[in-house]
């Protein structure tokens, strides 16, 4: 299974990046009467990314420890690759398993493939706005918004799905606004691969890309709808990205039913629909966030960008649907580049009519893009420190070892959340832990221990979700938060130990299976 993840992901990539580069490189039908765009801001856009990829390839390589996330990515592209598990797709655990079998261990390495989605990101989006005829400045400005994204800074380097999300998005919008100027379809055959590999990495895409063909059905360009290519590319992404979708179905849909978690906990994580309103705007940074709104602005007033207005329509539409789901707040990231360019290059009209009177702001908003996203990322570090981590493993360390040596070989650890159990599962080479499981999201839907494991070491607040299979939980210990944002004395994760089975694990994991946190 593992290998044909690898080569079916590997393949889909090859034609992917083949169809990208022939699309930019051989003209097509109707390129003779492409309008004419400025020429790409080469050395602004290209030192802008430069830096970004620069700040976060070091920020990367001097981290000392994972985001939670990015440790369950880790464990499961180690540990439990397969075509999907309960809430992402294989291909951000693919990658993790990729760079942990070239340098293992290593989270230098592990953050490259992020560090570069994220720099180029900020390439893709200059390139919409040059398609949409921004000029040098409208390319730099939108370059410099997608960079200093409050979310883009936060995460840019850690390997999971919403950091290489935003790349794909932009892709599929920069071949999209392309196709409109050159009319070319070898663009709209790049789509498929391009929706397919990034379905393989975040589901979002697929409603992202359901509603901008809806977009386009209500406010044009209609004329796209006609073209097979489209229809074409289609049918690829639906088999590139079928293998999780099959997974899926065959686990009962879990990522359906995600839905309602995340509803259920952006209350206490982001205050309700009301902070989710908000965050799914001010994630795009200071400049991100201005020329966001002029961009839905710009689509309806600007004559020259009402032909795009499908993409202002595209944002509207999933914020008002991400708001009443209660959704995450970054859940708009990959829009807020293309957005940018739109208000960047509105803003440019308006200065080509004369209209000049507030354009000095424009470098102070700049600059305080830049200081706000200089501060972001050293609060990354601080997410990601190795505090937690050290002290769950060195609790559930002490009391294994602590264990008889016969009670060890019947030992399981089971953590109560998904976060425990990807910490432990991550463990580094020779810390000599147990077997690791857990009920909780993707480890749910891992097979449960074997039945002859009938001694538990148990990491989490509340034994209580295991007293199905086992009771007569102690404590045994509660690990050291070590250096983190948590305030200082604040209480560590408990470390309960028990034996006795109740019934058989494979006759209770089910019970187990929860798609909470934990």
């Amino acid at each position: 299974m593992r290998a044909a993840v690898t080569t079916g992901v590997t393949t889909a990539l090859t034609t992917a990046l083949t169809a990208v580069l022939a699309a930019g490189r051989r003209p097509g039908p109707g390129t003779g009467t492409a309008a004419a765009v400025p020429r790409l801001a080469r050395w602004p856009v290209g030192l802008i990314a430069g830096a970004v990829a620069a700040v976060h390839l070091v920020a990367g390589s001097l981290g000392r420890g994972y985001w939670f996330d990015e440790a369950l990515m880790l464990a499961l592209g180690r540990h439990h690759l397969d075509w999907g598990s309960a809430d992402q797709p294989p291909g951000a655990p693919l990658l993790a398993r990729i760079a942990d079998t070239v340098a293992p261990g290593s989270i230098a390495v592990l953050r490259i493939v992020p560090s570069l989605a994220t720099a180029a990101a900020v390439v893709v989006a200059a390139m919409i706005a040059r398609e949409l005829g921004g000029d040098r400045r409208a390319q730099t400005l939108t370059a410099l918004a997608q960079a200093t994204g409050i979310w883009v800074t936060l995460a840019g380097h850690w390997l999971t799905p919403y950091t290489l999300e935003p790349l794909g998005w932009l892709v599929l919008v920069w071949l999209v606004v392309r196709w409109m100027r050159v009319r070319d379809d070898r663009l709209l055959l790049a789509l498929g691969p391009v929706l397919g590999l990034s379905g393989q990495v975040k589901f979002q895409v697929l409603l992202f890309a359901a509603v901008l063909l809806l977009a386009v059905l209500a406010v044009g360009p209609r004329d796209l709808l006609g073209r097979p290519a489209l229809w074409v590319s289609a049918a690829v992404a639906t088999v590139i990205v079928a293998p999780t979708l099959l997974w899926q179905a065959a686990h009962g849909w879990p990522q359906l039913r995600m839905g309602a978690v995340v509803t259920a906990e952006a209350e206490a994580l982001y205050g309700g629909r009301p902070g989710v309103a908000l965050g799914l705007l001010w994630m795009a940074g200071v400049t991100g966030l201005v020329l966001v709104v002029a961009g839905l602005v710009f689509a309806v007033r600007d004559p020259r960008l009402r032909r795009y207005g499908f993409l202002a329509l595209t944002f509207g539409a999933l914020w008002l649907l991400f708001v009443i789901m209660a959704g995450r707040p970054y859940y708009l990231g990959g829009l807020h580049g293309a957005l940018a360019a739109l208000g960047a290059v509105g803003f440019q009209h308006r200065r080509e009519s004369g209209h000049r009177r507030w354009s000095w702001t424009v470098w102070p908003g700049a600059v305080l893009s830049v200081l706000a996203a200089a501060v972001t990322v050293p609060v990354s570090a601080q997410l990601a420190a190795p505090g937690i981590q050290d002290g769950v493993i060195a609790a559930v360390r002490q009391v294994w070892t602590e264990m008889p040596a016969e009670q060890r070989d019947r030992t399981v650890v089971v953590a109560e959340s998904y976060i425990w159990a990807a910490f432990l599962d991550t463990a580094p080479p020779g810390t000599g832990l147990p077997p690791v499981v857990s009920g909780s999201r993707s480890y749910g839907y891992l097979d449960p221990p074997p039945d002859d494991r009938d001694s538990v070491i148990f990491v989490g607040e509340r034994p209580e979700t295991i007293a199905p299979a086992i009771t007569g939980l102690h404590r045994a210990g509660v690990s050291d938060t070590g250096d983190t944002l948590l305030p200082p004395g604040s209480p560590g994760i408990p470390v309960w130990t028990g034996s006795g089975l109740a019934r058989p694990w494979s006759q209770v994991w089910p019970e187990l299976r929860t798609l909470d946190v934990g």
